[in-house]
């Protein structure tokens, strides 16, 4: 009868105990959903202002446009369809060069975490790699490789890769050192400590790495089409040609839709990382 009791007493605790833990769910996605609702309202009442300043102070409307002007130009029937068309190119750039950087980063990466000597002597290209201008060696790409996708894609590749060689590899090595320890106690094999410890350990880190170069692969999408204006226009060239014709709405319309891009992007990494270890790791 007792036994009983108690257990039923821990189910109640356990349901209060579940519930509590929805209520303050829902009580976090209430205060992260308003709250950039308020700084958005704030931001376009900015961007209001400073347009009436450029239209009537200035008399150059063409520089700063009203919000509603630049989501009109969306729509327009003339350089709406052209917007959509360049997102897709440049989209397709992006994530060409993405998916190149990861597997490029995770695998120079996992390398160099086998070994000290290996990280030494491989470690200083990649900071050379980061600290190398890249719009310097856009006229060289564009001599070598031509100025038309693989270009694009290697610009892109290039930007995209020192945040997931760095994160990946600050992962890898943050394995807790016992854990690392006991698998050699028990024989296991450099793959096994790689696949079963070093990886599952590295994820988080692996997953900042990723979002990181999300953000910086639109980045690099737009730079190398701005400069290898050959081939199948992007978000870049259309950007140069909306300024170069004074088209204020046109202009800020490319770039909202190219940073909108790289928010996109960014959210769908930040969404698998919470798929792949959301629960046991805060992400």
């Amino acid at each position: 009868m007792s036994g009983s009791l108690v257990s039923s007493t821990t189910a109640v605790e356990r349901n209060e105990a579940r519930e509590l833990r929805r209520a303050n769910y829902r009580g976090r996605t209430y205060m992260s959903l308003w709250q950039p609702i308020v700084v958005f309202v704030g931001l376009v009442g900015v961007a209001y202002l400073i347009a009436l300043y450029y239209d009537k102070v200035k008399q150059q409307s063409y520089l700063w446009p009203y919000p509603h002007q630049v989501i009109a130009q969306v729509w327009d029937p003339f350089f709406g369809p052209q917007l959509r068309q360049d997102l897709l190119n440049s989209s397709l750039v992006a994530l060409t060069g993405l998916a190149a950087a990861i597997v490029i980063g995770v695998v120079w990466a996992t390398l160099m975490a086998q070994a000290k000597w290996v990280e030494r002597s491989f470690y200083p290209y990649a900071v050379v790699l980061q600290c190398i201008p890249i719009l310097a060696l856009v006229p060289l790409i564009g001599t070598l490789f031509g100025y038309e996708f693989f270009s694009r894609v290697l610009v892109t590749t290039m930007i995209a890769l020192f945040p997931l060689v760095s994160n990946t590899l600050f992962g890898l090595l943050s394995a807790d050192k016992a854990q690392r320890e006991l698998f050699q106690l028990q024989g296991a094999s450099r793959w096994t400590i790689l696949t079963k410890l070093r990886f599952p350990a590295a994820l988080p880190s692996i997953f900042v790495g990723l979002r990181t170069a999300a953000g910086l692969s639109v980045i690099g999408a737009i730079v190398g089409d701005q400069f290898f204006q050959r081939g199948q226009p992007g978000l870049g060239v259309l950007i140069q040609v909306a300024t170069s014709r004074l088209n204020g709405p046109g202009t800020f319309a490319a770039i909202l839709t190219a940073s909108l891009l790289g928010v996109l992007v960014f959210i769908v990494f930040g969404a698998l990382a919470r798929l792949a270890i959301g629960r046991w790791y805060d992400f």
